[in-house]
This record gives C-alpha cells, sequence and structure tokens, in this order.
C-alpha cells in the first residue's frame, strides 16, 4: 500500500521590533575586476516552471497578480545566477546580494570598494559601496556563535548576518542583554547592530516539536522533503521532533518508518527512513489537494519570495530575510538558519519551505500566528543533504551520474558558491549553492557554473 508523504509541522517563535544601528560605510583599495558575462540561461533550471499552487500562494500572501508572481519567480532565478558570478568575481570585496521590488525586479550587490561599481552594474545588479565584507561579517557572526556556548542568550535569542545593512544584527529583548552579549564574545561592536525583540524563540511543535502530518509518539510533525539513501526511501524533517531510533506513523496513522538520525539543538536537523509500504515522490503539499514539485535545491537570495507547507496552517508565502542566522531557543542555540517572514503555528515543524521549484529548506520555530503574521526559522536543506548523505527526491531523473571520466563533478552532492570542479577536461566554478542533479551538468547549467 502506497502512501504520500506531506509537510511541515511546528510552534510559535520571535517578532522584532528596532533599536541602534552601528557602523558606516567605507572603501578598501583594489583593482578593477573584468566585468562577468551574463548567464547563457535565464535561471535555475525549473524556475520557468512554477507550479500553480506556489502561485495562488503568492498571489494571496504578497499582494501579487498571477503575472506579476510569475515574473517575481524568473527574476529571482536569474538574479542567483548573476549573484554567484559576481560574488565569484568580487571575491573578498563581496558583501552581500539581495533583491528588491514587488516583481524582485532590482538586484543589489555590495563592495567594500567604489572601484567595482561599473563591474557590478555590467553585470546586472545595482552596487552599493559599504564598510564590511561578507567575510569579515560572517566571522564575527561565527564569534558569536562560539560565546552562545559560554553566555545565557535568553534575552538575546537572535542573531544573523544582514548584507542589507552591512552588519551582524543581534536580537534582544534587553538593551542589557545584548551588551553582557557583546562584551562576553569580545566582538568588534562596529559590526553589530542591536535590534529589540518581543518574543522568545521556540520550536514550532505540538509536545514535542513540529504537510502531511507524521506522529512520534502522541506528538505531531510534518514532512518536509522526500529523499534517498542508497535504496532507502524516507524524507527529512526538524531535528527536534523526535530523536534517532523514535518510531514515526503517517498522516493517517499506519506505520511509517522510524528516525535514522536527529540533531537538535545546534543544528535543527533530522531525517526518517520509511518502511516499504512508503514511496518517496518529489511533492510538496500546496493549497488544497495541489501539489508543488521539487526540481533542485538551489539556495534563493535575501528579499526572494517563499512558501512554506505545515499540517497546522497550510501553504503561506513570504519572503527571505537573512541567512546564517542563529537562534536561542531555551533547549539551546540552533546555528545556520534562515529567517523569513513566512508565518506558522505550533504543529508547524518539520515542513517544507520552497523557493519557485526549489527546495529551501524545514521549518525550526517561529513567532506570531497566520492570523497576525510573524516570523519563521528554517533549516537549509543543502547542509542537511550534505550531514546525512542523503539525495532529494526532483522532478527529474535520480542522481546518480558521476560525469565523464576524469570529471569530479558528481550528481547528488552538495556544491556551494565558489566550490570548483572539472567536467569533460574543463574547470568549472560554483554560482549558486545546490544539490547537483542529474541533467544539470556544469557544461549545461550556466546559472549554477562558470567556467573558472
Amino acid at each position: 500500500m502506497l502512501h504520500r508523504h506531506a509537510t511541515a509541522a511546528c510552534a510559535t517563535l520571535t517578532a522584532v521590533g528596532a533599536l541602534v544601528l552601528a557602523g558606516s560605510p567605507g572603501v578598501v583599495a583594489a583593482e578593477v575586476p573584468t566585468p562577468p558575462s551574463t548567464p547563457a540561461v535565464a535561471g535555475t533550471p525549473g524556475a520557468d516552471k512554477p507550479s500553480p499552487a506556489l502561485l495562488d500562494a503568492m498571489q494571496r500572501d504578497l499582494g501579487l497578480t498571477r503575472e506579476q508572481a510569475e515574473t517575481r519567480l524568473k527574476n529571482e532565478a536569474e538574479a542567483g545566477a548573476r549573484a554567484g558570478r559576481l560574488r565569484n568575481t568580487l571575491g573578498d570585496r563581496f558583501a552581500g546580494a539581495w533583491v528588491s521590488g514587488p516583481v524582485s525586479a532590482t538586484l543589489t550587490v555590495a563592495t567594500t570598494d567604489a572601484a567595482d561599481t561599473a563591474a557590478i552594474k555590467a553585470g546586472g545588479a545595482e552596487a552599493k559601496v559599504v564598510r564590511h565584507g561578507l567575510k569579515r561579517l560572517e566571522e564575527a557572526k561565527a564569534e558569536l556563535d562560539k560565546g552562545s556556548v559560554r553566555t545565557k542568550t535568553t534575552d538575546a535569542p537572535v542573531w544573523y548576518v544582514d548584507p542589507r545593512t552591512n552588519s551582524v544584527t543581534l536580537e534582544a529583548a534587553k538593551e542589557s542583554a545584548a551588551d553582557v552579549f557583546l562584551t562576553a564574545t569580545g566582538i568588534d561592536r562596529t559590526l553589530v547592530r542591536v535590534k529589540a525583540t518581543t518574543e522568545r524563540p521556540r520550536p514550532l511543535a505540538h509536545d514535542i516539536r513540529g504537510g502531511d502530518a507524521y506522529y512520534i509518539g502522541n506528538s505531531r510533525c510534518s514532512v518536509g522533503f522526500a529523499v534517498v539513501s542508497g535504496t532507502q526511501q524516507g524524507f527529512v524533517t526538524a531535528g527536534h521532533c523526535g530523536r534517532a531510533g523514535a518510531a514515526t506513523l503517517g498522516h493517517n496513522k499506519v506505520a511509517q518508518g522510524a528516525f535514522k538520525a536527529s540533531t537538535f539543538p545546534g543544528k535543527d536537523m533530522a531525517w526518517v527512513g520509511a518502511n516499504d509500504d512508503w514511496t518517496a515522490t518529489a511533492h510538496v503539499k500546496g493549497e488544497g489537494d495541489q501539489n508543488v514539485e521539487v526540481a533542485g535545491s538551489t539556495e534563493a537570495l535575501v528579499g526572494a519570495s517563499i512558501c512554506r507547507s505545515g499540517s497546522t496552517t497550510g501553504w503561506h508565502c513570504g519572503t527571505v530575510e537573512q541567512h546564517d542566522t542563529s537562534v536561542s531557543y531555551l533547549q539551546g542555540t540552533v546555528k545556520g538558519l534562515t529567517r523569513t517572514t513566512v508565518c506558522a503555528e505550533p504543529g508547524d515543524s518539520g515542513g517544507p519551505y520552497v523557493s519557485g521549484t526549489q527546495a529551501q529548506g524545514v521549518t525550526s520555530g517561529g513567532s506570531g500566528n497566520c492570523k497576525d503574521g510573524g516570523t519563521t526559522f528554517y533549516q537549509p536543506v543543502n547542509p542537511l543533504l550534505q550531514e546525512y548523505g542523503l539525495t532529494l527526491k526532483t522532478n527529474g531523473t535520480d542522481a546518480g551520474d558521476a560525469g565523464k571520466a576524469g570529471s569530479t563533478w558528481v550528481a547528488g552532492k552538495v556544491y556551494r558558491a565558489g566550490d570548483r570542479v572539472t567536467y569533460d577536461g574543463v574547470s568549472y566554478r560554483c554560482v549558486q549553492s545546490h544539490q547537483a542533479q542529474t541533467g544539470w551538468r556544469p557544461s549545461g547549467t550556466a546559472a549554477l557554473w562558470q567556467r573558472a
């Protein structure tokens, strides 16, 4: 008997206010780079085939027309490729990229050197000159991650690199808590912006934690994305939903499988191995009975549209706010999450986030609700796939192509922006983070790879 896997489940988390801005733009000398060539392919593979369910939800939650929703997805797919190429060109001077506007028509790329402006514009983006490079901000954020192990962060629960403000943003309920945290880490405060928050993050879950629903004892969570590991089928979900070895029941209360691995806190990731009665599909449950098909896992830019499915609140959309966010739950700090404006409620933990046709992550926690709005955080899917050696189930051919003789590119492997491979004797550099899929070879996907 076959069963379909579904989407997310979770609980309530943090809402944000505003406070102090620190750090002013500056300029660093460097050579003027050669303007990058524009992608030969408009955008990420599959971006031109969004599901009707995803478009319907974007219209409802982002206030768009159908045409605007379609245009936005195409713009975001192309912007991701352009931003990745510019990042490779600028190197350490790169300070982040984001899209803006109702249809994401504007791509902005930040640099620490005004001399890069011409190359950025030639690459199809607006230029913003800032003081700090992305690498420097990421290093500072890593210091906060280390400091959270030895410092109480209950009243300063969320921190992340924000390219739009060129800062490491620390969300705090009390200014004194932010001060204690920053003092304990010794971080350069010119890199930090403190922002007020009125709520405390916690995992979005019933009883234990957070589609089609699935059950762990008396608790309910949601299926994230279908995956395979060799011949084993299953799905990824949030780590706080269950421990390794815990048995699961499907949405119909029929025996489903068991957790193969689970990590929480630190990370919020897990995967469930299903029994032979269940079959992995590339579907995510959208509005009503419609299915959204997953084509890959190319990471979306800050500012991009994103939609989430959950067993409590169903299908909702918003935008990506920041990547690499650290959140301090009562159970401990979770690093590497992505912050979004999508709403969620208890029971939505573990469910999937998609941008266009691309898998993005599984629900970790959030604040607010789907009546008044809120903030949610998801565990990115690519690190999860890499951590457990899993292959995302997509609507294309199953992964397994090892490339031509002598090639180092392998389908099923997770590549990060900047990674280098060889394929058919040619060297390529990754433009956008993704898990390689059969049929998306470097030689034919200019949105994902460029010749090195």
